[in-house]
């Protein structure tokens, strides 16, 4: 039991670091997401394509040259080769379509996880704005009784 839960942590870890904010999302790109469903990415997005009504903008876009460019700083790339197109960003709703449109065992299985990420980041994120709204609190009242121990010893 400890190793499966060891397992799924180190998945999760996995997951979370190919996980970007681009355009105020939190998206996962297209090279990742087939590298954690072991198929080509080319597959992977010839599937999309055949199932676009499927992905709106909201669960899938494009990224412009200069995210890409700046995305490419902040990641491992090849140096040698390259794409021919930019990458395809997906949302955790267009994770979760991707599900309907690769069928096989392995897809189905890394979906989850993938979408287990998406929650783990949105929860941790929820917990620093409680953390950040508590400090704030403890800082307004410690500020007063600073001011009231000043005027104290000022008197």
């Amino acid at each position: 039991m400890f190793r499966l839960i060891q397992t799924l942590t180190m998945q999760l870890t996995i997951i979370q670091q190919k996980i970007f904010t681009i355009r105020s999302e939190r998206v996962i790109l297209d090279f990742d997401i087939s590298g954690l469903y072991e198929v080509e990415t080319k597959i992977l997005n010839q599937a999309v394509k055949r199932n676009i009504d499927r992905f709106p903008e909201d669960f899938m876009f494009q990224l412009t040259e200069t995210e890409w460019n700046s995305l490419r700083s902040q990641i491992v790339t090849s140096s040698w080769g390259g794409r021919r197109y930019l990458p395809y960003a997906f949302t955790e709703h267009g994770v979760t379509m991707l599900a309907s449109v690769l069928k096989s065992e392995k897809a189905v299985q890394m979906n989850i996880a993938v979408v287990r990420a998406f929650i783990a980041l949105r929860e941790a994120g929820q917990q620093y704005k409680e953390l950040n709204r508590k400090l704030a609190e403890i800082e307004q009242s410690t500020q007063k009784h600073f001011k009231d121990i000043y005027h104290a010893l000022n008197y």
